[in-house]
């Protein structure tokens, strides 16, 4: 008897076929192009003819296997078991299995029973994720492996997202960076995704097997698996048969079974046309021809005066584009009209792509036509501007709403649907009332459909036009760009056909848009007069989804994917200089420019620096902040998260002799309890010392403790805190675990949240080095001030430190004062702030979050940044409090803080609230909404940025920016209706 294992995975069809001997008579690799069932008949066709007097007994394995399994009646076997099976097999000795397929990530733990960690609901940092990072390189896999060997430096990657990580590359590339640091800096997010994303609070340690297609066929990402997880040749195996090994295992258990299968049978059933019917559908997009062409008919009218740049003359204006992955350039006449565009992608290098197209135009132009002015927009604007002496550099918000604004005065809605981002604006009285950006996901953007085109072996543009007349549009949700995959395959089982696939992508990324992003209650909300914009839309079957869904027409102009442009150019025609510093034609063709990479010196940070060299100037890029630009920081603004940085350096002290030394992570609460905590151990004749920023090397350690991926940046950051005080001379760490906060009479009750409550027991039980150490992490109430003083006497007792009860109360007394004096210092910061902002008629912010969000690690210098644009920068907890009335139980401390300054800054019209979020943070889908509804109500504008470990600002820089525009647009309108 012959035993055929089938592994089907995500993107891939593996079989192994064993002889009574286990030995492998063949095995084969195969990518299904989302056609795994096919794919499956074809196999089992071939080896029919190959072996056709043999007996078989067959079993399936993988993601994408349950489902044929089960129609075709072949014995199914789970893919961990699969694995079990193969590895007690072949490699008995192995600890620790970490395979990588091309949507799945796994480690099993073999030793001490059995365990799997698996990926859940995003697909970054897998095989796919690699593919589309190969793509955006425009390489393909072998070259970015090669590559990868001749690495010189490592930039930070954001492997969470397939998509969003280009948010990341793409900068580094428009900066010049070697692809080879690219190539080697896409792996180490992988392996980093892996091991803190699966690890999960268990040391990745021992004998160490890598399976999986891409840790067999890249060398390169082996090589970083073992720097990172420090293995020898001899405890790291990567086995030839690692791509293979699932659909090896898969052969074992069909051998365990021993029943032979008829094949004849199973090949007559994955034959079979599945049941149409059965296939969970949405309405058509058309119902019929006649629909359609009533529909281009409409969308025609939306078109813009053209003119011809051969025979135009007069003055012109240009605008650019330099977006995330593409570049748009326009040029128009005087009275509006288009004479030229450009749309490209960026390929990585918009400055060389630039240059080229603004020679075309210059001599296209000749003597008849002078650009007067120009006007540049998107990620790249600050180089382009730097590069070519471009007059204006415009925030990409106020370029959209400008294009939409000149072709229909009344719009009070604009959604732009990019290559990776989703804008959307609200028009209220002729200014933007609101924008929405999104966040961590970038599913329903773009290269959403692009990956999705390309996986399905189509162009896309023929990929979007299949869709248009599909009888039957798959229902498939709106999750991960690479996730969707699972959605497709379970689709094209029930009878989906590409056509039914390409209209259920089109209504995906309209539901993911109007649902997950703008999140409207109804069609209304998005008002009457909508302009959509950005190359997405020139998607037909995109924008009949997105009338269909809203029961509206909307407006799209046919330069619908040239918008921001063509808006940078209207604002360089209405602000024309004198004399434009645009680049001239002569210095032009003399145009060169270099890169050279550099580190700053200039904090602890070591920001990896792009120094691009132009004739007269240069542009750096990679710093935190403008230091490291070569700009000089603005001391002479008020910024209160330094402020309230500076206070706490005073607890940074130098050890006493002899006194016993207590370790504090400075970390999620205790940045505000560091004054309590340092004068309450200090006044028991002991020594505070505080947790530093943990070196890289440390926080890899220590992301292996991290139980889970979806928890907030700022408690992943604790586990480092940790690592660094066990290097620290310490006597004990102490980390309590604290329910309450102190009662400050704001809200119903005072809690902290979970997971800043409880966070020390979580480390405990995670931190294996914390066993050989002493750790003290007490449940305490301050609040309770007897009930406090006893459980602190009772644990230092326990460590050998014995105090009266009495010394203990004093010691909390101080503590209690010394907290008071801190928030009070504050206060009295605030209050003078907000005096000068009232007599100098000041424009500020309030950055309002938690109190460790201070923390420059978390922060990312969103506060100089702030400074930067020339607003004072207030924290929540340097106003005034007060109760307020909340749709929602007001339970939450720290959050009703949040609810007191976004009612308090209504009093200033030229005060706004910055909310900051952390990914992750399950309290915040509440307190978000609360907080929009009480600044909207009062016709404040709501922004709110949500940080993690990924420090690439753009996006965040991009709001800011705008919501600065916002302001000075609402100050103009109201200074018209006054005069």
């Amino acid at each position: 008897m012959i035993y055929l294992g089938i592994d089907v995975g995500s993107t891939t069809v593996k079989t192994v076929i064993l002889n009574e001997n286990n030995e492998i008579l063949e095995k084969t690799y195969q990518r299904h192009l989302a056609k795994p069932k096919e794919l499956v008949l074809q196999r089992i066709l071939e080896i029919q003819k190959r072996y056709p007097n043999e007996n078989f007994s067959l079993s399936i394995a993988g993601s994408a296997g349950m489902g044929i399994a089960k129609n075709c009646e072949i014995p199914f076997v789970q893919e961990v078991y699969a694995t079990s099976l193969g590895v007690r097999q072949m490699f008995p000795k192995t600890d620790i299995v970490i395979e990588l397929g091309g949507e799945d990530a796994k480690i099993i733990f073999l030793t001490g029973g059995v365990e799997e960690r698996m990926n859940g609901s995003c697909a970054g940092g897998t095989g796919a994720f690699i593919d589309q990072m190969t793509n955006l390189l425009n390489l393909d896999i072998s070259e970015l492996d090669r590559l990868s060997f001749n690495a010189s430096k490592i930039y930070p990657i954001a492997s969470r997202c397939g998509v969003f990580a280009k948010s990341d590359i793409q900068p580094l590339l428009n900066q010049g960076v070697r692809k080879e640091d690219i190539s080697a800096s896409i792996y180490a997010a992988v392996v980093e995704q892996t091991i803190a994303g699966l690890a999960q609070g268990r040391e990745v340690k021992g004998n160490i097997l890598f399976l999986g297609g891409p840790l067999f066929f890249l060398k390169g990402l082996q090589k970083r698996f073992k720097e990172a997880l420090n293995l020898s040749d001899e405890n790291a195996t990567f086995p030839d048969i690692g791509p293979f090994f699932v659909a090896y295992g898969s052969a074992i258990y069909a051998k365990k079974t021993g029943t032979a299968l008829n094949l004849d049978k199973i090949i007559e059933l994955l034959q079979k046309s599945p049941n149409k019917e059965l296939l969970e559908s949405e309405e058509p997009l058309f119902g019929s021809q006649a629909e359609f062409d009533e529909f281009i008919a409409r969308h025609e009218k939306a078109s813009v005066p053209k003119a011809d740049i051969a025979s135009y003359s007069g003055s012109a204006y240009l605008g650019v584009d330099c977006g995330s992955t593409t570049i748009k350039v326009v040029l128009i006449g005087e009275n509006y009209e288009l004479l030229y565009k450009f749309y490209s992608s960026n390929k990585g290098d918009p400055i060389n792509i630039l240059q080229e197209k603004l020679s075309e135009i210059y001599a296209l132009c000749g003597s008849r036509i002078k650009i007067k002015s120009s006007g540049v927009t998107g990620y790249g604007e600050e180089l382009i501007k730097t590069a070519f002496g471009f007059d204006y550099g415009i925030v990409e918000t106020i370029a959209h709403y400008s294009a939409a604004r000149h072709f229909n005065p009344k719009v009070d809605f604009i959604i732009d649907i990019g290559g990776q981002d989703i804008k959307c604006f609200s028009i209220k009285d002729g200014n933007i009332d609101s924008i929405v950006l999104n966040e961590a996901c970038s599913s329903g953007c773009g290269s959403f459909l692009q990956t999705f085109s390309n996986s399905l072996g189509h162009e896309i543009k023929n990929f979007a036009k299949m869709g248009l007349f599909a009888s039957h549009p798959a229902k498939l949700g709106s999750r991960c760009t690479v996730f969707m995959n699972s959605s497709v395959k379970q689709a094209q089982k029930d009878g989906a056909s590409v056509e039914d696939i390409s209209a259920g992508l089109a209504i995906s990324v309209i539901k993911n848009a109007i649902y997950k992003v703008i999140r409207v209650r109804n069609s209304d909300d998005l008002g009457q007069n909508i302009v959509v914009q950005g190359g997405t839309f020139l998607n037909n079957a995109v924008l009949r989804a997105f009338e269909k869904e809203l029961g509206k027409n909307v407006i799209r102009l046919d330069i619908s994917e040239l918008m921001g442009a063509y808006g940078a150019a209207l604002f360089a025609r209405d602000n024309a200089p004198e004399s434009s510093n645009l680049i001239t034609s002569e210095k032009l063709a003399l145009f060169t420019h270099k890169s050279e990479f550099d580190t700053c010196k200039l904090c602890t940070n070591k920001c990896p620096l792009t120094i691009t060299h132009f004739e007269n100037s240069k542009f750096i890029t990679g710093n935190k902040c403008e230091r490291g630009a070569g700009k000089a920081i603005r001391n002479d603004i008020t910024n209160l998260f330094e402020f309230k940085n500076e206070l706490l350096k005073k607890y940074k002290k130098l050890p006493k002799d002899g006194a016993p030394k207590v370790g504090i992570p400075l970390v999620l609460n205790m940045y505000e309890m560091i004054p309590f905590w340092s004068a309450f151990f200090e006044n028991l004749g002991m020594s505070v010392a505080l947790s530093r920023k943990p070196r890289k090397e440390t926080l890899f350690l220590a992301n292996q403790s991290i139980p889970s991926d979806t928890v907030c940046y700022p408690a992943k950051s604790v586990h480092g805190h940790i690592y660094d005080l066990l290097a620290q001379n310490v006597d004990f760490i102490f980390y309590p675990c604290m329910s309450y906060n102190l009662d400050e009479n704001i809200s119903e009750n005072c809690y902290n949240c979970p997971v800043v409550a409880y966070y020390p027991e979580l480390i405990k039980a995670n931190v294996s080095a914390l066993d050989e150490r002493a750790f003290l992490y007490p449940h305490l109430d301050l609040n309770s001030p007897e009930f406090f003083a006893k459980t602190m006497r009772k644990e230092l007792a326990n460590l050998g430190f014995k105090f009266k009860l009495d010394v203990i109360k004093n010691a909390v007394f101080q503590g209690k004062k010394e907290l008071e004096n801190y928030k009070n210092t504050v206060l009295i910061k605030g209050e003078e702030t907000l005096n000068l902002i009232r007599e100098q008629n000041l424009s500020a912010i309030v950055l309002a979050g938690r109190p460790y969000h201070i923390d420059k690690s978390v922060n990312h210098g969103i506060d100089r940044y702030l400074n930067s644009l020339g607003f004072i920068v207030l924290s929540e907890d340097s106003l005034p409090l007060m109760q307020v009335q909340t749709k929602s139980l007001n339970q939450w401390t720290y959050h009703a803080r949040l609810y007191s300054a976004a009612r308090f800054i209504c009093k200033y019209p030229k005060m706004q609230l910055v909310q900051l979020v952390s990914f992750g943070c399950g309290i915040d889908a509440i307190t978000g909404d609360e907080v929009r509804d009480l600044l909207r109500a009062n016709g404040k504008i709501y922004t709110q940025l949500k940080i993690d470990e990924v420090t690439n600002l753009g996006a965040v820089k991009i709001r800011l920016r705008s919501l600065k525009a916002t302001m000075l647009e609402r100050e103009k309108a109201q200074f018209i209706q006054k005069g």
